[in-house]
C-alpha cells in the first residue's frame, strides 16, 4: 500500500499547524490574549483557534459517522453550506469565554486527533474519489486539506494580520 501522498499530507498540516503556533508564541504573552479592533468575526488568537477547533470537531464527527454507515449531516446539523457563515457566527459566540490557553490547548489536541485518523489511511483510501459513500463524489482528502492544511493556511493568514495590530497596540 503506497503512503506517500497521505505522508505529505501530513508533514503539510504538521508543518503550517506549527507556523500558527510559532507565530502566536512570538507575541508578547501579556498581548496574546487582546482583541484588534477589525469588522471581521476573529478579533484575536482565541476565536482563530477555536474556529479550527470546531472545525476538527465536525470533521471527526462527519468521519465517524460516515464510517459508521451513517450519512453525516454537513457541515453541522441544521446548518447547509450556504449557511456556514452563520454556522462560523455561532462557533464564534460559543467559545468567547473560552481563555487562549485552553482554546490552543483544545485545539492541539484536536490537531492531533486528525492526524491519526489522517494516518490510518493509504493513498488509494484518501485519495480516490467515491472511495467510501459518505464522501459522496469527492475523497477523503478534500475533506483532511479543507481542514488541516487549508484551513491552518487561512488561520496562520488571520493571525498575521492580528499579531500585527498587537505590535502597534501599547500596552501592559
Amino acid at each position: 500500500m503506497e503512503y506517500i501522498k497521505q505522508q505529505l499530507l501530513v508533514t503539510s498540516a504538521q508543518k503550517s499547524f506549527d507556523e500558527l503556533l510559532t507565530l502566536v508564541e512570538r507575541i508578547p504573552p501579556k498581548k496574546r490574549n487582546l482583541s484588534i479592533e477589525t469588522i471581521e468575526r476573529d478579533k484575536n488568537f482565541r476565536d482563530v483557534f477555536m474556529h479550527l477547533y470546531e472545525w476538527h470537531a465536525m470533521l471527526e464527527r462527519w468521519y465517524q459517522e460516515g464510517m459508521d454507515g451513517d450519512t453525516p449531516a454537513m457541515p453541522a446539523p441544521g446548518y447547509k453550506w450556504r449557511t456556514l457563515n452563520q454556522l462560523n457566527s455561532q462557533i464564534w459566540q460559543q467559545y468567547q469565554d473560552v481563555k487562549l490557553i485552553h482554546a490552543i490547548k483544545k485545539c492541539k489536541l484536536s490537531h492531533h486527533r486528525i492526524m491519526r485518523l489522517i494516518e490510518q489511511h493509504n493513498d488509494e483510501e484518501i485519495f480516490t474519489k467515491k472511495y467510501y459513500k459518505w464522501t459522496k463524489t469527492s475523497n477523503l482528502y478534500s475533506y483532511f486539506a479543507a481542514n488541516t492544511v487549508d484551513h491552518y493556511n487561512w488561520a496562520i493568514k488571520k493571525c498575521e494580520k492580528i499579531a500585527e495590530a498587537l505590535e502597534e497596540i501599547e500596552c501592559c
